[in-house]
């Protein structure tokens, strides 16, 4: 197959090479001239993709309408909140049988769209069936070394979102199918803001007992939230919630719990992402998710707590006391 990936990053780079392995025909597309220079002239991305050579078959280019043009697989590895302005400028280039493959991680501020539905208001004239969105608890540092792990490929449309599996399945890299495309990207988006509370209380010194705390009641939250807004209890109980809220959460390759876990050691969320290379979507996603907790009224307590430690430069400590200072009450484990 003939496939773009749009983005170079370290998840779109890893993705990259592993369709090529899969032998498919791969251009990559590059924002960055500084980094086309050093991957063209290299074969390495040391920022991203430290130790790892670039595979001589990988067409780079930073044309992306050339990128996208008749390709039967568009893959979207930018960060969340271009999504729709970058997808919005190739309307009249991306052809309506392609089958895009999203694997940005979010909800875009104010619309409060997830990625699959960003895209649909960007391309409107592509037919939602070959939309598609790649979750799961997948680190491109692990998965680019070919170490076993599973993923999901969501798509309203049965047919498409087995081409996606086919494409992306290997000895290494097993992937599954749900039509449940909100409950996947709700799961994989959510789960991000989680883990800047679990980077939290780790840099904050505390054990395992209040992760794993966090990790049951932020896997409830995030299902309520998704529930509500139309998606599929038992997709969080997969590979896009709760396998995700995992490894995210407990991972030092995640740049969420890194936010996080310096924050909880003190410091600034400008001075932390002063020094980061990479995007940690949870910080743009929390703003969603405290506009989804006021447009619904569905109670995130632990989300609304991280919301004001990331905006309004809550105590992180406060807003521990006031999570556990919280009226008593049943546990439940469904939402039916």
């Amino acid at each position: 197959m003939k496939i773009a990936v749009v983005g170079s990053g370290s998840w779109g780079m890893t993705l990259a090479i592993h369709l090529l392995k899969n032998g498919h025909d791969v251009d990559v597309w590059f924002y960055l001239e500084k980094d086309f220079k050093q991957a063209q002239d290299t074969r390495e991305l040391p920022d991203y993709l430290p130790g790892v050579v670039l595979p001589s078959e990988l067409n780079f280019t930073m044309d992306m309408e050339k990128c996208v043009r008749d390709k039967d697989i568009i893959l979207i590895a930018i960060p969340s909140h271009t999504v729709g302005m970058t997808l919005a400028t190739l309307s009249n280039i991306i052809s309506t049988e392609s089958i895009i493959v999203n694997v940005a991680k979010g909800i875009e501020n104010d619309s409060l769209r997830t990625m699959s539905q960003v895209i649909a208001h960007a391309l409107p004239n592509h037919p939602v069936t070959n939309i598609s969105t790649l979750y799961g608890p997948t680190h491109a540092e692990e998965v680019v070394k070919e170490m076993p792990s599973t993923i999901v490929a969501a798509c309203p449309d049965e047919v498409s979102g087995k081409i996606v599996q086919k494409a992306f399945m290997s000895d290494t890299l097993r992937v599954y199918t749900n039509v449940d495309i909100l409950g996947v990207e709700y799961g994989g988006s959510l789960k991000n803001v989680i883990a800047i509370a679990a980077g939290i209380l780790t840099g904050m010194g505390y054990g395992d007992n209040t992760l794993a705390a966090l990790l049951t009641r932020g896997l409830f939250e995030m299902t309520r939230l998704g529930v509500f807004l139309g998606a599929q209890e038992q997709t969080f109980a997969g590979l896009s919630g709760m396998g995700d809220l995992i490894v995210t959460c407990l991972s030092a390759h995640s740049r969420n719990r890194h936010v996080g876990f310096e924050l909880g050691k003190g410091r600034k969320l400008k001075e932390i992402l002063e020094e980061m290379k990479m995007v940690a979507e949870g910080i743009n996603t929390s703003r969603s998710v405290h506009q989804l907790i006021a447009k619904t009224g569905v109670e995130m307590p632990i989300s609304e707590q991280i919301f004001q430690v990331l905006f309004e430069e809550k105590d992180p400590r406060i807003a521990v006391e006031e999570l556990m200072g919280r009226a008593p009450r049943q546990e439940r484990h469904s939402l039916s």
